[in-house]
């Protein structure tokens, strides 16, 4: 199944200030959901950040609400995001959720599971994902896959949301987000 951007959604799942810092790649994960959330944004997907306690670990890093200034903020304090009753109507309307975001073995997969128990099509965005290991990461991605999710990179996401070279953006993002080394 392709993604399809009239039922798909971006749900960001945690990315903030205290707990960055004790990822595996840090800084590949900030460049990486960053070039996300910019992309998507110009393509106009709805999207949604999550902020675990944020009294605690600090909102959502600034260059990601900067690259998304209309994504939606939610707090929680249960690890998955449907457990916590934090995700709007406009999320659970559409069919398809676009998930990145850390830990990529507690809150993200707990996100993930109850997002396909309540029968979405789930595409986790490997590339912008991060735990504070690789191997917790690894597990995580597997277990998600096994589930029924589908395994995703930022281009695959990009690129089904234009469908086409003929898409009116297509040009646009490939000169901005395809070109030199990427992060």
């Amino acid at each position: 199944m392709l993604i399809d951007p009239l039922k798909a959604t971006l749900l960001v799942v945690d990315i903030q200030e205290k707990l960055i810092g004790a990822m595996s790649d840090p800084a590949g994960t900030r460049a990486r959901a960053r070039w996300l959330l910019a992309a998507t944004a110009e393509l106009q997907l709805p999207t949604v950040i999550s902020e675990q306690y944020p009294q605690g670990l600090g909102s959502t890093l600034t260059e990601l609400t900067a690259a998304a200034p209309a994504a939606q903020v939610v707090s929680k304090q249960h690890f998955s995001c449907v457990a916590a009753q934090c995700l709007p109507a406009s999320l659970l309307e559409r069919e398809q959720v676009i998930v990145c975001g850390m830990e990529t073995h507690v809150c993200v997969l707990q996100t993930v599971l109850g997002l396909l128990g309540l029968g979405k099509q789930v595409f986790v965005v490997e590339d912008a994902c991060d735990s504070r290991t690789v191997a917790n990461k690894a597990a995580a991605l597997a277990r998600m896959r096994a589930a029924g999710a589908q395994i995703v990179t930022r281009e695959m996401v990009v690129f089904e949301l234009m469908g086409s070279a003929a898409h009116p953006q297509f040009r646009h993002i490939s000169k901005t987000y395809m070109v030199g080394e990427q992060p």
